[in-house]
């Protein structure tokens, strides 16, 4: 699954503790040049070295934007614990919850953001954050299971996205990396990203 001498951006063990390479007993045509196997139990397995090469770049594509420049948006309830502590990491804005309609494409209202990128954290749940960025023109990255369609999204990051550590993992080494780029080290430790 890795290559032995490949460094990842975390050690393998914290990334298989996490089970951030777990997908579903579905797999979409999008996800699967994503897919490592299918278990005898019928579960997907993404590609760990890819996710790590995909998660590299990802960092390498955020670190372009500055913080008020970048949404993060989740709907699933199992994310809220890693994007607040990302966004209070890195100052970026975060939706844990219900996406304020209009706030990207209406203008005239007082909570109206121009945003350069978006993150979100299941394209499905997430949809109307997606059609609203498409609308407005800016690229969204999603982060996809292996039962998600990618068809309206710029850059696909594989993982399980319904894994509470999974998704700490993620956001953890995305925060620590976008901060590091500017020169700033990060305060808050992984165990804040993570629930047990």
């Amino acid at each position: 699954m890795v290559e032995e001498n490949k460094e990842l951006l975390i050690a393998q063990d914290e990334y298989l503790k996490s089970g951030i390479h777990i997908g579903t007993k579905f797999k979409t045509k999008y996800m699967e040049p994503f897919i490592y196997k299918t278990r005898p139990d019928g579960l997907s397995v993404l590609n760990l070295q890819l996710i790590d090469e995909r998660l590299r770049f990802m960092i390498n594509l955020v670190q372009n934007y500055p913080p008020e420049d970048i949404i993060v948006v989740s709907r699933r309830e199992n994310s809220w614990k890693a994007v607040k502590a990302f966004g209070r990491a890195t100052g970026i804005r975060v939706f844990p919850g219900r996406y304020p309609p209009g706030i990207l494409t209406n203008s005239q209202l007082k909570t109206f953001i121009e945003a350069r990128l978006m993150i979100v954290t299941d394209a499905w749940p997430d949809r109307n954050a997606v059609l609203d960025a498409l609308q407005v023109g800016i690229p969204v990255i999603a982060l996809c299971d292996t039962n998600n369609t990618a068809n309206t999204v710029d850059y696909v990051m594989p993982c399980n996205n319904k894994g509470k550590k999974s998704l700490g993992i993620l956001f953890f080494l995305l925060a620590k990396y976008y901060l590091l780029k500017r020169g700033v080290s990060m305060d808050i430790p992984m165990d804040d990203f993570m629930e047990e």
